[in-house]
């Protein structure tokens, strides 16, 4: 396995004397079981349960005080217990209710053990009509890898430093391009990324990709309910791919005759399964940026890989000289908006992009990035500054003076002047270097 960004805050938790246990929350084959089975070998005394298994479930299901199951856990896992810590790892905890509940109970029982839950369906829990323990628990999201993740997994590490060092990364900025625009094809999937790393080999990526699709469609009647709405998420996942990175009409979608309390409903199952997040828009130019949900979203699937794959854009990304030129710019957008997202583990993050006011003339900047209660506006675009004039509109009606340009040509700063004389700072960033974005900000 290669190392995740997120052992960080793990290791943070662990040595938390204040900590609860804690709820991993992603999607289907992020890397979840893999992940905390790697930081399990961290601990003493490391106890895996999978609640898919009938075993597993019937130790929860016994009438005893929490203290008095872990003989019985021990046994379970085939482990005698050892003197020190003990981390103990409930994996598709959503099958029992009962093992949901006593979350509550280790935080205040037994808080020397260290817990951890996760659940490829635990966002829906439907079929065990159960919430987690209100403030007793606390949660991490995992994502698909970032580059820097991506970096790490195929033995590009050596580049990891000049990330960190912007004004230096010009000496190896058509490497990086090259790699970040391979990182763009293939996308962050773990398992994608892990075999293209053994393999070297694009092509036999496309069974993975199938695989991973394929147990989202079998997850439909998992997590809906109902007699339509499975046939609406259905859809969704057959179509809905050839809609990324585009703003979207709710009500009949994608041709379809689905109304749009329909397809608003089956989006928000799949925004629980964490498979998708439909992007609102935001007027606002000082914090807080409020989302505006009235207006048209854009549509963002969890990984860029799947979407090239799905929509069958495969070839026409590996052949763009700037991915910016590949599917109408959609797939330059959808890889922003994917590093972005890696960087926080919040469960709570949420995008925005930023357009003007109703009643005035149309403009909209691609995203907004939220840092020490200022928002900074971000055009993924190329072309002379005098083009960007939607960012110019942005920065006149805000007291930002800094706005960031992604492309794919070197970092640098310009001076810029709005329309109306203001005078402000434009960060020209490569795209492998979206993710240092609060680095840089942090030093400006």
């Amino acid at each position: 396995m290669f190392e995740r960004d997120i052992l960080a805050s793990l290791k943070q938790w662990k040595n938390d004397t204040h900590r609860k246990p804690l709820v991993l929350r992603g999607a289907r084959q992020v890397g979840k079981t893999t992940l905390i089975n790697e930081f399990g070998k961290e601990f003493d005394n490391y106890l895996y349960l999978n609640l898919e298994k009938k075993e597993a479930q019937d130790i929860f299901e016994l009438s005893l005080p929490l203290k008095d199951l872990l003989p019985f856990i021990f046994a379970h896992c085939g482990k005698i217990k050892q003197a020190g810590n003990i981390l103990i790892f409930i994996d598709e905890i959503q099958n029992s209710a009962k093992a949901v509940s006593l979350l509550r109970y280790f935080y205040e029982e037994l808080p020397e053990i260290h817990v951890i839950a996760a659940g490829s369906l635990l966002e829906n829990l439907v079929d065990i009509h159960v919430s987690f323990p209100v403030g007793r628990v606390e949660y991490l999201a995992l994502r698909p890898c970032s580059f820097r993740e991506f970096l790490r997994a195929t033995g590009e590490e050596a580049m990891l430093p000049v990330l960190e060092r912007p004004e230096v990364s010009l000496a190896f900025h058509d490497r990086l391009l090259g790699l970040f625009n391979l990182y763009t094809l293939i996308g962050g999937m773990p398992e994608v990324v892990q075999i293209y790393a053994e393999r070297r080999d694009i092509l036999a990526l496309n069974k993975i990709y199938e695989t991973l699709l394929q147990g989202y469609r079998d997850d439909v009647e998992k997590y809906t309910q109902g007699r339509q709405m499975p046939d609406v998420v259905r859809f969704l996942l057959k179509e809905g791919w050839n809609m990324a990175g585009q703003t979207v009409t709710l009500g009949r979608f994608a041709g379809s005759n689905y109304n749009a309390r329909e397809i608003g409903e089956a989006f928000r199952l799949l925004e629980k399964a964490m498979l998708t997040e439909l992007v609102y828009p935001t007027t606002s130019t000082e914090v807080p940026a409020i989302p505006e949900q009235k207006r048209m979203p854009k549509l963002i699937w969890l990984d860029t890989g799947l979407v090239n794959y799905s929509a069958q854009v495969q070839k026409e990304v590996l052949g763009a000289k700037d991915i910016l030129d590949a599917w109408r710019g959609n797939i330059a957008e959808h890889i922003v908006a994917q590093e972005l997202l890696t960087l926080t583990d919040k469960v709570s993050q949420k995008r925005n992009f930023w357009v003007r006011g109703k009643s005035e003339s149309p403009a909209e900047v691609d995203f907004i990035w939220v840092q020490d209660s200022m928002i900074y506006p971000i055009e993924v675009k190329s072309g002379h500054n005098a083009h960007l004039r939607s960012l110019h509109s942005f920065l006149e009606r805000s007291p930002q003076t800094i706005a960031i340009r992604v492309w794919s040509q070197p970092y640098s700063i310009d001076t810029i002047q709005t329309v109306k004389g203001k005078i402000c700072k434009l960060i020209n960033l490569p795209f492998y270097l979206v993710g240092q974005i609060p680095h840089i900000l942090k030093n400006i």
